[in-house]
């Protein structure tokens, strides 16, 4: 099906398209020829990440794809009864779904957060679609029986609100002050970014999706064991639970500034066999790094794409 589009900014015309289960919602920026970028946000975060990095990328010759998640912006579901699933694999599969609606036998994928696991996994399991990844805070695929394993206190403590939306105050907290919660979690995961509220609400308007809540609790209780997954899903979820090595070229980053739950560079160096690099961005740089750093973002996708 043809791309539909509407207005949008600071992107210009947003898109729409049919891929696999959702009608997506996406960004596209540079020569329709050039060598494409997949670029994936991750939660409480949207598209607008990566307004900058775009923009960056498309100078120099590179089409670049923002789309929204599931449950995020204006992706939507095809079918009312279609699970509002947000385990790990389920996220992937749209990422490659999208790129063959889009008819993009490859692309430098890159992401942070949720996008960043995302990209990890099409990485692992696609390598064929993958001519490069760019990973904040490099390894990120887990699985059901890891977060089964309790990690000493001080660990468990940034992960509070994993287990708030455990429970159902946590999904009835986060349903009704979805904006309050998204900018707490900026402040902590980003403490030295100084955003204005111009900037925050332009992305918080992406979380009052109407699937955006249960795809979140549900991504969340499934990392903790209290939700189940699909089953059509089975065999990928297994395939990641062996913590696969990744062959494709990568360069992992991480902000020196980091407020938000992320291992340590050295726990997953040997996780990627092929040729690799890890920076640490610093001058205050936290969890949104795309937005925060575009500039060290933009160097990473050109450089990984020349490995």
């Amino acid at each position: 099906m043809a791309a539909t589009t509407h207005p949008s900014s600071p992107f210009g015309t947003l898109k729409q398209v049919r891929a696999g289960l959702l009608d997506v919602g996406y960004a596209e920026s540079g020569p329709a020829a050039g060598p494409a970028v997949l670029l994936l946000h991750g939660w409480p975060y949207d598209i607008h990440s990566y307004a900058d990095v775009s923009r960056m990328l498309a100078e120099r010759g590179y089409r670049t794809i923002v789309p929204y998640l599931r449950g995020f912006g204006t992706t939507r579901f095809l079918a009312d009864d279609t699970v509002r699933n947000g385990q790990q694999s389920v996220v992937a599969v749209d990422a490659v779904s999208l790129m063959d609606a889009l008819h993009l036998d490859q692309a430098v994928v890159a992401g942070f957060d949720w996008g960043a696991r995302t990209a990890d996994i099409v990485a692992a399991l696609w390598p064929e679609r993958c001519r490069g990844l760019v990973s904040v805070s490099g390894y990120l695929i887990g699985s059901q029986e890891a977060g089964r394993h309790p990690l000493p206190p001080a660990a468990e403590l940034q992960w509070w609100y994993q287990y708030y939306f455990a429970t159902e105050r946590g999904r009835a907290g986060y349903e009704q002050y979805r904006h309050d919660f998204a900018k707490l979690i900026w402040q902590i995961a980003s403490p030295t970014w100084t955003f204005d509220d111009a900037t925050f609400e332009r992305t918080a308007a992406a979380l009052d999706n109407p699937d955006h809540v249960a795809v979140v609790i549900h991504n969340y209780r499934w990392r903790l064991g209290l939700a189940e997954g699909e089953p059509e899903y089975d065999d990928l979820e297994r395939r990641l639970a062996e913590g696969p090595v990744i062959g494709v070229p990568t360069i992992t980053l991480e902000g020196d500034a980091n407020g938000a739950p992320h291992p340590e560079p050295t726990a997953y160096a040997k996780k990627f066999s092929g040729a690799y690099e890890h920076r640490t961005v610093e001058g205050g740089v936290g969890h949104n790094l795309p937005q925060e750093a575009p500039e060290a973002f933009v160097q990473a996708i050109v450089d990984v794409d020349g490995f």
